[in-house]
This record gives C-alpha cells, structure tokens and sequence, in this order.
C-alpha cells in the first residue's frame, strides 16, 4: 500500500463517490488508488471545473466535494473555484500535488510556494511531510470543512509521498552521486536519512471516521424569544438563503417547518425551490418593497450584503432578526435585534413546531402584487421580438421540464432573466454560483449534479458570455456519458455589462460577442447540437433535446435571442 492508496482509503471512509481532477504525474497514485476502491474518477479539461464540480456535489449530498489536481499550474487554476466555494460556504477538500520533499524551493518542476498561494482562500491548509501522517491529516482536513461555517481546505501531497517507498528511492537514488568524495557520501546520508523519517513506522490504515457532524443545539432562550416576536408580527417576512440547505439530507424536513410558519417567504440561491413550484408562502417578486413594509423580518443564512443593499431594504422600525452559522455574517451592515449563531436550517426546523403566524391579510397583499408582476411578465414573454423572446424561451423551458430536474446557472443578463421564470421543482434543484458571482460554473455544476442525481433531468442555462467557459467541457460530458441539456442564450453579448454601460457611457466597446454556431461545435465533440432562431419551433426542439439527453446523450440548444427590455442593467456597489 502506498501513499495514493491511503488518501483513497480516507476518501472512501469519508463516503467519496467521486474524485473529480485533471490528471498530473504529481496525482497518479491517488487516482488509480481510488479507481481500485470503487471510487469514480472524473477526469475534466480544466482544473477549475474539477473544483466546480466538487462542490456542486457537495451541496447536494451533505458530503465534502473532493478534486485532486496536480502541482502548480494544476493548483493555481482553481483559485477562482476555491474562492467562489469560500464565498458559498461549500465544503471541499483540494488535493493538491507537490514537488518532492527535498527538492522544494531547489527548481523542481512546477515548483512553487503553494501554501502561500491556497491560505488566503481555504479554512485549512497543511502540507503532509510522512507518510504515516497522510490518512489523518486529510481526515483532520474533512472534519474541518464542516465545521462551523463551511468551507474549502487544501492538503499538500508531495510526490515523493504518494508513490511506493521503492520507487521512491529508485528515483532518489539516480539522482544521488555515486562518487567517494565527502560531499557525495554527505548527500547520500542525508537522503538515506531523510527518507528513513518520510516512511518511518510504515503505512498504517486511516481510521473509519463518522460521517455526520454533530447537530447544533438551538438556544432555548433564543427560540422562545424569536417565536414571540414572530407571534405578534402584522408583517413578519422570511428570506431563506443557501447556508440554511447545508444539511442536505433534512431539507424536506426545513420545507415542511416552513410551510407550518404561515410566514411569507422569499428565497435565494440554493434554497430556490425549497417549497417546490406553487406554493402559497413562496413570493417571487417585489422582495425589497416587501421587506420595507415588513414589521418583522428573518434572514435565515442571508448576510446583508449588497443583495439587501447592505440592510438598508430593512425598516429600522422592524424586528430584525438575523440567524446564521458565522457571528460576521449575522452582523455584517446591521446589527439584528435578535441574533441566533446557529445553522439556520436547524433552527428554522425548531422554530416550525414552537410556533405559527397568523397573517393572511399581509400575506394576500403579497400574493396579489406577485401574480401582478407575473402577468406583466405573461405580457412581456407574448410580445414579437427578432429572433427568440428571452422570456417566452424560457417559460417554455419551465413548462417542459421534468418534476425532478435540476438547474444550473451560469450567465448575467439570461440567467437573471431565467431566475424570474424557470421555477425549481423542489428542494436542492437549483445552483449558481452564489455571492461571487463567478461565470464559468456550468459544467462543473453540471456534473457534479448529474453525478448525484443521474436519473433527473439537469438543465444548464447558459448565458453565450459564460458558455465559453465551459465548450471544452462538452468533449467531457461525451465520454464520460453525462446527458445534460444546455441551453445558451445567445443574443452577441455580454448583456448583462452592455445594458448599463451603453446607457451611462454610450458606448459597447467589450461587450459584443458573435452569433457563434456553439451548437456545431458541440456536435464536433460528439453531443447534440440544436440551432433554435424561429419561435415556432421552441416547444419541438426542446422535446428532441429531452429525448437525446434521455437516451444518453449530452445536448446543446443555441438559442438566438432578439431583443428584450424585460432588465435594467446591473452594475453592483
């Protein structure tokens, strides 16, 4: 058993389907490590779809996401994904290759200071200097990705680590002088020595660990007090974010706790579809209006940050109360009334069954401006453009979708056109990428949530800007067999910058793009490319992609999109 082997031991000890990288002889042995022990190997064309893809599973199945990269340029392409997972609060673990232990800072290849470049973005970071030490570092490693606010964090495996000790030596011992002289009988010690203490004690197995983190106790006190002032609240509003879905596997439970509070709930990020598609608490427009009549509001894993104008869509007059894992985020721009540091999945569960609202006037009002905007938007989805009507596209989308699809988000201006229409069907259906904002997550998302979920449709919704990220990856979803349906809006621009930009500045300089034929290069890789211009052809063309994807094969739809004025533009402060 060698080094490789003992990371995959760890890994499948942890409940690891799926090793997600971009192969390096840094990684070999932990890759083939991991094959023998039933372990999926993901092999991707881009590290940071590698690290995407790691945490899209993560969200979704409550277990760390693990991608093992190689030294250097293998690690510093992830950077963005690491940073977008910190800022998303998604447990990952990064497996990073390193130059051999006594040739660090000596030129080795691809030899740079790692740890240096990976702390400022990872709850953890340790390099591993023996090989006994390996199994319980990355279990150290696991542990702490979960713990208290989640997060990325990086383990260093030096080659020389991972291999077997013979190997090893062979390659030291090439590279070692031969000769008698005092200088060459020094190295040979040196190194004798230096690898007598690297395998010291031999391999030994890494120990099973549990897999669930402890349940956070709810603070009576806090409960009682939050109950209270949701009682006596007129206009008491809830607005559920993605760290309140950390629990994955009681998500259904959230829901019900939800609904059984009778409190007008609006939701974001991974939390979209908490409810499912039609449910009567669920509101989908006018949040900000809504929460400056409200005179109690939750922010239920929801920091004020620029989403809520840094608090200032919060009356003063109101209760605030704010309910989050991370003592910053429950502070950040305003000081809550009433904080509880606690997840507040949990939370939210205890406080569904120590009380219920009573508000069905406020609640009525709410609905009635909600199913107003949604009539404007019927309007605006019926109107003639050129080409496709963003909006009509995609409520055809939302009516041909299965009840268990997921969605994945991965553009501006479409995208945030899409969040207005595409309704997620349940729990856990819905991804992008989070506060960073971060194009490029499509395909990694993708995987990862076809991976855990592969009996459900998964929908990309691509804008054209951010569909570049991802077109190597369709080479990708062919040969790994992963059918996803992608569906770019391609209006020939960076919408989402160029609406703003030509209004303030008068000018689209960098943000015009080509109606590029992305649907033949897909095909090139061996998916199933559809050119959609005409609307008449809509509802087949999207029936024909659901039939590919459901016969095995990936699908690319390349929608040409005419004009629509349905978005300001969205330059954020």
């Amino acid at each position: 058993m060698h080094g490789g082997d003992l990371v995959s031991q760890v890994l499948l000890n942890r409940g690891v389907r799926h090793l997600f990288t971009l192969c390096g002889g840094h990684i070999s042995p932990i890759l083939t490590g991991a094959k023998e022990r039933g372990i999926n190997i993901i092999d991707v064309r881009d590290e940071a779809t590698a690290v995407f893809a790691a945490d899209a599973s993560a969200r979704l199945s409550g277990i760390p996401g693990v991608a093992a990269v190689t030294a250097g340029p293998g690690l510093t392409n992830t950077i963005t994904a690491v940073k977008n997972a910190q800022l998303a609060q998604s447990p990952i673990v990064i497996l990073g290759g390193a130059a051999p232990t006594v040739l660090k800072g000596r030129g080795a290849l691809q030899d740079i200071d790692q740890m240096k470049l990976m702390r400022p973005h990872v709850k953890y970071a340790k390099t591993v200097r023996r090989v006994r030490d390996l199994g319980p570092v990355l279990e150290h490693a696991f542990s702490i990705s979960q713990q208290g606010v989640p997060g990325p964090v990086f383990v260093e495996c030096p080659i020389d680590l991972l291999y077997d000790e013979s190997v090893i030596r062979g390659w030291y011992g090439q590279a070692t002088p031969s000769g008698r002289s005092l200088a060459a009988r020094l190295q040979r010690t040196y190194l004798n020595y230096h690898l007598n203490r690297q395998f010291a004690a031999g391999v030994t197995q890494p120990s099973k660990q549990g897999l669930a983190t402890p349940a956070q106790q709810v603070p009576g006190s806090l409960l009682a007090k939050v109950a209270a002032a949701v009682e006596v609240a007129q206009r008491p509003v809830l607005v559920i974010g993605s760290q309140a879905m950390l629990q994955a596997a009681e998500v259904q439970s959230l829901a019900n706790a939800v609904a059984s509070l009778g409190i007008p709930v609006y939701l974001s990020g991974m939390a979209r579809g908490l409810l499912g598609r039609k449910h009567a608490l669920h509101l989908r427009h006018k949040r900000r209006l809504a929460l400056r009549e409200s005179d109690c509001v939750l922010l239920a894993g929801v920091p004020c940050d620029f989403r809520l104008d840094y608090g200032s869509h919060i009356p003063r007059r109101a209760t605030y109360i704010s309910i989050n894992r991370s003592r910053h985020d429950m502070t950040m721009n305003r000081k809550p009334t009433i904080g509880v540091l606690s997840d507040a999945g949990h939370f939210l569960r205890s406080l569904g069954s120590a009380c219920k609202a009573d508000c069905r006037e406020w609640l009525e009002t709410l609905r009635a401006r909600d199913d107003e905007r949604e009539d404007e938007i019927t309007a605006e989805a019926d109107t003639e453009t050129e080409h496709i009507n963003p909006l009509r596209l995609l409520k055809e989308i939302d009516a041909v979708m299965d009840d268990d699809s997921l969605i994945v988000a991965d553009g501006g201006d479409f995208v945030a056109t899409a969040s207005y229409t595409v309704r997620p069907r349940g729990p856990l259906s819905w991804l992008d990428p989070g506060a960073f904002g971060t194009l490029g997550v499509g395909a990694g998302f993708a995987m990862g949530a076809k991976l855990h979920r592969p009996n459900s449709e998964t929908w990309v919704i691509y804008g054209d800007g951010a569909f570049g990220y991802s077109l190597i990856e369709f080479e990708s979803f062919v040969r790994l067999k992963i059918p996803v349906i992608a569906v770019i809006g391609n209006d020939a621009s960076w919408s989402q910058i160029a609406r703003e930009q030509v209004k303030l500045l008068q000018d689209d300089v960098g943000t015009t793009l080509r109606h590029s034929d992305y649907h033949l290069a897909a095909e090139s890789f061996g998916a199933r490319g559809f050119l959609l211009d005409t609307p008449d052809k809509t509802r087949e063309v999207l029936l024909q992609a659901k039939q590919a994807a459901s016969a095995g094969q990936p699908v690319l739809i390349n929608a040409i999109l005419g004009h629509s004025n349905f978005r300001e533009g969205s330059i954020s402060m």
